[in-house]
């Protein structure tokens, strides 16, 4: 079937591959087609072989406890001051912008009324 397919035909379908999915998006759909088929190899292979490991696994767990420590994570905390000054001053510099994009809003879109009304 695929004996007869020259150079010609295989840059025939090359280019209409580019030309349905863009040249932006046949990196992304290669990258993911790699992953896929890197999970699907890593799967067959754990059925094949790794099957009859999971269940020996499985049941020298069940047999042996063992007494587990429960660690807790630490909690981080980070400075309260620095962050919070540094947050309230980005709200107010924020809150100052937007209050100059209104101001300069509305004399436009008063131009624009008065504009529409004659």
């Amino acid at each position: 079937m695929f004996a007869n397919l020259t150079p010609w035909h295989l840059a025939i379908v090359a280019l209409v591959v580019i030309l349905l999915f863009g040249a932006k998006k046949l990196p992304d759909a290669a990258r993911s087609i790699g992953k896929s088929m890197k999970i699907f190899k890593a799967e067959t292979k754990d059925m094949r072989g790794g099957g009859g490991s999971d269940d020996k696994g499985s049941k020298a767990t069940s047999e042996e406890p063992t007494d587990a420590e429960v660690v807790e994570p630490e909690s981080k905390q980070l400075p309260q001051s620095g962050a919070k000054d540094g947050t309230d001053q980005q709200v107010a510099d924020l809150q100052r912008q937007l209050d100059e994009l209104k101001k300069q809003q509305a004399p436009a879109s008063a131009d624009s009324a008065s504009k529409n009304a004659h």
